[in-house]
């Protein structure tokens, strides 16, 4: 088992009431697999996923549990300790790269960042080459002119790409992807799907996969997590819970969604 999640909780403590953002979330996940987590707004997916990749300030957030990746618990390593897991063996795709990217440096040197810290041995030459080839696997066309670019210069699907990108540069194991295409258009929506597709299948990447939208995660999903209020309500293979659904929030959850549609790449219907 690659990743093993037990009882993860999230609390703010920084009011007069505490507040549980996560309550005792459990998943287990194989090399290789690729499991969606879906639940409305505030139920706690995003945060999850936070909290896995440590990027929660603990002054005024308690969090507990387990989250051991091959082993190492990454709730109890200290920032030094994590810094060496985030972007090798861990990354994140956030879901609005406009504000994830940075507007006044070049596409490439973004690409790089992991690079530069986890690969300080690299010539500048090797770290664009490098790059170059992450984005050759994100599906970026002409990976060489893109590379001087700003992300001003680029559509809102090139951007999330210029993300799978960045993500990928050093061959991560997990792939925590955040909502990666609520922003944009069915077709583009499609072709993001495609790649991360592509991604587990030619570098065995799992992927961790975030999205209020259910045929999405149908498109791209073998297993499914379903989140209200911080908690797991459903879990299972995504034939099952989506069309079969235990529990009545899931079967509200199908319901809610405003029309069918098929996305290409995969049935997505739900």
């Amino acid at each position: 088992m690659m990743l093993d999640i037990r009882d993860l909780s999230v609390v703010f403590t920084d009011r007069e009431q505490p507040f549980t953002a996560v309550d005792k979330f459990s998943l287990q996940m194989d090399r290789g697999e690729v499991v969606g987590i879906v639940g409305e707004s505030g139920s706690g997916k995003s945060m999850t996923a936070h909290a896995l990749m440590g990027l929660i300030r603990r002054a005024q957030v308690s969090v507990s549990g387990s989250a051991l990746f091959e082993g190492t618990d990454l709730l109890n390593l200290s920032r030094e300790e994590l810094r060496q897991y985030q972007g090798r063996d861990l990354s994140i795709i956030f879901q609005e790269p406009m504000t994830s990217l940075n507007p006044t440096m070049r596409i490439g040197k973004q690409v790089e960042e992991s690079l530069r810290i986890h690969e300080k041995h690299l010539s500048s030459a090797q770290r664009k080459a490098e790059a170059l080839d992450a984005m050759a696997l994100a599906g970026l066309p002409d990976p060489e002119k893109l590379y001087r670019q700003y992300p001003h210069q680029l559509s809102g699907g090139m951007r999330q790409r210029v993300m799978i990108a960045a993500a990928l540069v050093l061959r991560p194991r997990l792939l925590i992807a955040d909502e990666p295409t609520t922003a944009l258009d069915v077709t583009i929506q499609a072709q993001i799907l495609e790649t991360l597709k592509d991604v587990n299948r030619r570098e065995d990447t799992a992927i961790l996969f975030i999205s209020h939208d259910l045929g999405v995660v149908k498109a791209l999903c073998s297993r499914v997590v379903v989140m209200k209020q911080g908690k797991v309500v459903e879990s299972g293979p995504v034939d099952q819970v989506f069309y079969h659904p235990r529990e009545d929030y899931t079967r509200l959850l199908i319901a809610s969604r405003p029309a069918r549609k098929k996305l290409r790449g995969g049935d997505a219907d739900v």
